[in-house]
Order: C-alpha cells, then structure tokens, then sequence
C-alpha cells in the first residue's frame, strides 16, 4: 500500500475513468484502410494523443480540419459500449468537487458525450484537446488541468494509461499514477510513471484529520 499526498487530482479520460477500447479501435481501423494505413500500427499512434496530431503526421498535406472532423463524428456515434471503468464511480464521488477535473486528448464535444453515455460526473470545468495548443506529451495540458483548480503542477496527482499522456504529467512537474488498462508495464515504466496500478479499483482516498489536501492509497503498487 502506497499514501501519496496531494492538494488536486488530475485525470485522463479514456483508459482511465472510461473503456472506450473497442470503439476507439473501430474508428481509427475505419479511417486507417480509408487511407491505406495498417489499422494496428494506427490506432497504436493515436491511443493517447489528440486525433488532429495523428492526422498531421500520417497524412502530412491533407486538410487537417476536415480529417479530424470525420474522425470526431464517427468517435461520438460510437458510443454504445462505452462504460465506466472499474472503481471509477466510487473514486470520483470519495473526492471533493474543487480538488478533480478531466484532462483529454479528446475534443470537448467528445469528452462530454463519453462522461455522459458512461453515467460518470461532468467536473464544472476540463482541459480537452479543443483547448490546447500543445497536446500530450507536452506538458501544457496538465499544466492547464492544475491552472483550472488553482494549484500548482507539481502539487497535483496525474492519473493516466498512455505513454504519452505520462510524458505529459512529468514534464508538468507532476506525480504520475499509470493503469495497467491499455499498455505493458514496460512502456509505463519507460514514460516514467511513479506508480503502476491495476485500475481506479486500486484506489481509494484516506481520511484526512485537519491538514488541507487529498491522501491518495494505492494497492499493489
């Protein structure tokens, strides 16, 4: 069991608080063939990343925007087993409301249809990729995350499953959790992922006496 101390909470979306595997899987395989791409090598570059960053490596002199479009409406309609991922309810309602937001590579239109279609609470504010210049591994998302709670970066816990999104949350400054939901060991490792866990099931929020903060408790870590 590991006690981790911190004033915010911040989290990815897909891999993380939701399993939207499969469909991700589909869109991409989709828009892959469309373009003559090998689907798996595909959907293992856009896992992590927003769409548009994707398109702009594999398809250089395309219009980007309406590439990108194709691949978000597709994404939205494809919702139908997308599903909380185990611990994540009881884990977004043991924390308060001002101390956790969502974090994305999603677009804000796509985020708010996956929280909603898997029944998970929508925080007041978020960092999707509709708001960023920069995406992960950048380390302007999380910044922005710990901007929209009015904490510092390094005083915020990052929660994640891609590689990318690790890279991201380090170079933030911040403590980086990894869940086992999408990639080996190995690579979570080698992002540089402080903490390897199952999934939210493996986390829980302690009690607190009187000092202000969140103590994050992680099992089998």
């Amino acid at each position: 069991m590991s006690k981790i101390d911190c004033q915010g909470v911040l989290f990815d979306l897909d891999g993380v608080l939701v399993d939207s595997t499969p469909a991700v899987a589909r869109v991409w395989t989709i828009w892959a063939r469309k373009h003559g791409f090998d689907p798996d090598e595909t959907v293992r570059k856009a896992h992590g990343r927003p769409s548009i960053a994707t398109i702009r490596e594999l398809l250089p002199n395309a219009d980007h925007e309406a590439e990108n479009a194709f691949v978000e409406r597709m994404e939205i309609e494809d919702v139908s087993d997308v599903i909380p991922l185990p611990g994540t309810l009881e884990l977004l309602g043991s924390l308060p409301a001002n101390r956790w937001t969502v974090v994305t590579s999603c677009t804000r239109a796509l985020a708010l249809v996956r929280l909603r279609v898997a029944g998970l609470p929508v925080p007041e504010k978020m960092v999707t990729s509709t708001d960023i210049v920069n995406g992960k591994p950048h380390p302007e998302p999380y910044v922005k995350g710990a901007a929209l709670l009015e904490i510092p970066a390094q005083d915020c816990l990052v929660f994640e499953d891609a590689p990318a999104g690790i890279r991201s949350g380090k170079a933030a400054q911040s403590r980086v959790v990894a869940f086992q939901t999408t990639e080996s060991d190995e690579l979570l490792r080698r992002a540089g992922a402080d903490w390897i866990v199952k999934d939210a099931s493996a986390v829980s929020v302690a009690e607190r006496d009187s000092a202000p903060g969140i103590s994050i408790l992680l099992r089998g870590s």
